[in-house]
């Protein structure tokens, strides 16, 4: 069973092209640090440029700093189009949680418009550029959470931030799912991952509408999480280990809290085809984009 405990386990990364969202801090910016520290070219996609350039600094010259913003599908379009190139690794990094209900630019509900849509739209028009792995980082919320296909955007019920963040964690891997599914289909050498990065201590604050549990959950986080550099090790296990297609790694211990990264095994409601299926198509009429590849056109850069 593949198993990392430390960033410099990695392999060396020298060639590769990784983009990263949300890579300004966090789990992301750990990960992309590590990437650049075994010789990946890194991009750092962020809304945040001052944030993201100050990250890049620190990582050196193999790490440059992209606009990117999740909640607006014309900026996804935009940071797509801009990146003709190769790339190796996509990681969906990037997430949101919001203690009241909001919208993004286009209209959808906030946590399910960017961890899940906006990482839907930027993995579909990127597609036939990638040449290795789209990696996205879900949560153990995924556990507890359900699609409502009935009410997707949260305007009829009442509003449960705790509840709106599982359910787009669990869209997250029903996309890996499909996303495998379409790729084996269409005979791409491309793999998707997934991963979660157990409890950690990255200043992503819990929000679940629970005053009580949410302050708990702020006093214990600093002696019972791990640290970024910890949170990273899924992300990184997802990205370059020896992970079969459609694998989801985690923290293996303390039931999945923290410690070195190993393979996981997510609740059964991701192995539903059905379900998978259903959210895709919903998703490709949200966003406007589908997958773009054939059995005849397998993933690789394109030729303009």
């Amino acid at each position: 069973m593949p198993t990392l405990a430390s960033s410099s386990q990695i392999p060396d990364q020298t060639g590769r092209t990784v983009v990263i969202t949300g890579a300004a801090s966090g789990i992301g910016r750990s990960a992309a640090s590590a990437l650049a520290m075994r010789g990946a070219r890194v991009i750092l996609a962020v809304r945040d440029q001052a944030k993201g350039r100050a990250a890049a600094r620190d990582m050196g010259g193999r790490a440059e700093v992209r606009a990117l913003d999740l909640a607006s599908l014309a900026s996804i379009r935009e940071f797509a189009e801009g990146l003709r190139e190769p790339v190796d690794v996509l990681v969906n990094n990037a997430g949101a949680m919001t203690a009241a209900r909001q919208e993004t630019r286009d209209g959808f509900e906030s946590q399910l418009g960017v961890n899940h849509l906006g990482h839907f739209a930027l993995t579909n028009l990127l597609l036939d550029r990638i040449t290795g792995r789209v990696v996205t980082i879900s949560s153990s919320a995924h556990r507890s959470a359900h699609i409502d296909f009935e009410d997707l955007q949260w305007e009829r019920r009442p509003y449960r931030p705790f509840g709106a963040y599982g359910q787009s964690k669990l869209a997250n891997l029903l996309f890996t799912s499909e996303l495998q599914r379409r790729l084996a289909e269409a005979g791409s050498p491309v793999i998707a991952t997934a991963a979660h990065p157990g409890w950690a201590s990255t200043g992503f604050r819990i929000t679940s509408g629970n005053r009580l549990f949410d302050t708990l959950v702020a006093f214990s986080t600093p002696f019972l999480a791990h640290g970024p550099e910890g949170g990273a090790l899924p992300t990184l296990l997802a990205s370059t280990g020896d992970v079969p297609a459609g694998g989801f790694a985690g923290p293996s211990r303390f039931g999945g809290v923290r410690g070195p990264a190993a393979l996981a095994e997510p609740s059964g409601r991701t192995k539903d085809p059905g379900i998978a299926r259903r959210l895709w198509e919903v998703s490709e009429r949200l966003t406007g984009t589908e997958f773009p590849l054939t059995a005849d056109a397998p993933a690789g850069p394109r030729t303009p």
